[in-house]
């Protein structure tokens, strides 16, 4: 068995930091809303399926593809707001990114009135509130199945004076 080449190695693990940053990132964002009343907007925890208990607490267990946004809240008011976030560290990002089960959950929630958004981060350090109908059909907006940056600067998302991700505003 053959070792893996060490660059891309270290690329893959840059990829991994920058995307976890961004999680962190959107976290700490919407701890914001939260901290002042605004909204209250969760992860969605990974759907796990147990297979084998250990005993003690201790189990072995696999995650199953998920079909719900990354993250789902309530708005002060009352509205639904719904985000899947996508980073990439590529100048591009692809709208198949989105898997077919949530766009279909993205779709049913959007039906009933609810808020939903595709955030778009970039190796840039720049975050992107895609408005889900804009992402579903964008080859429409774009001319083509994936969208740079240049494509997203309407939906640039401003930063707070504490540098939290204005992702409500």
């Amino acid at each position: 068995m053959g070792t893996k080449d060490p660059r891309r190695r270290l690329l893959g693990a840059l990829s991994k930091a920058k995307g976890k940053h961004f999680e962190e990132r959107l976290d700490s964002s919407f701890a914001y809303y939260r901290d002042r009343g605004y909204a209250i907007i969760e992860k969605t925890p990974e759907p796990m399926r147990v297979i084998k208990d250990l005993g003690s607490g201790r189990f072995v267990a696999f995650f199953e593809k998920k079909a719900q946004p990354d993250y789902k809240g309530t708005i002060k008011g009352g509205r639904t707001v719904m985000f899947e976030a996508k980073f990439t560290s590529t100048e591009r990002m692809e709208q198949s990114r989105v898997e077919p089960k949530q766009s279909e959950y993205l779709d049913r929630h959007e039906s009933l009135g609810a808020r939903c958004y595709v955030l778009a981060g970039f190796g840039s350090g720049e975050v992107y509130r895609v408005p889900w109908a804009v992402w579903r059909n964008m080859k429409d907006h774009f001319g083509r199945k994936y969208v740079t940056e240049p494509d997203l600067d309407a939906y640039r998302v401003p930063l707070a004076r504490n540098s939290a991700l204005l992702l409500l505003d």
